[in-house]
């Protein structure tokens, strides 16, 4: 398995799947014109990977604006990941959002809503699931954050 990195463009973010340390980072802003023909092998790297995954697995979604075809990917990616069916092995979920937002979840329900892609992952194989939250400034910079477990 290779590691899979897309440069960023005005309307597509940067990717970069590494396979070897199970860091998988999504950064930037995802309007794509054709979201199928950016997030379709994207997918398919997912799908190969959970069957190798690292024991930590860490999905970054530094996403500053996405619209909906990409919350539809997303979803399906996270889908993938939350099938990896290993002992004591851990999926951290990594979300970024600006500080107002960070402020005004209040539980993990409100989580849920803010990102619609994760709202499956109460159905999960994994043992282990964390979500990272970060609470960001104008200039990106992370001024808070905090960590939620979900044991199966």
């Amino acid at each position: 398995m290779k590691e899979l990195i897309i440069e960023r463009t005005p309307k597509t973010p940067e990717i970069d799947l590494n396979p070897f340390t199970g860091d998988l980072i999504f950064s930037g802003k995802s309007i794509p014109e054709n979201a199928a023909k950016l997030y379709e092998p994207v997918f398919d790297w997912f799908t190969e990977y959970v069957h190798q995954a690292k024991p930590t697995t860490n999905l970054r979604l530094n996403l500053e604006y996405f619209n909906t075809a990409t919350t539809i990917w997303l979803r399906k990616i996270i889908r993938t990941l939350i099938h990896i069916n290993e002992p004591d092995y851990v999926l951290i979920l990594h979300l970024y959002m600006h500080l107002e937002d960070y402020d005004e979840l209040t539980d993990f329900d409100d989580i849920k809503d803010a990102f619609i892609a994760i709202s499956d992952i109460d159905h999960v194989d994994i043992p282990c699931i964390g979500i990272k939250l970060y609470g960001t400034d104008d200039n990106a910079q992370i001024i808070k954050q905090k960590l939620i477990f979900l044991e199966n």
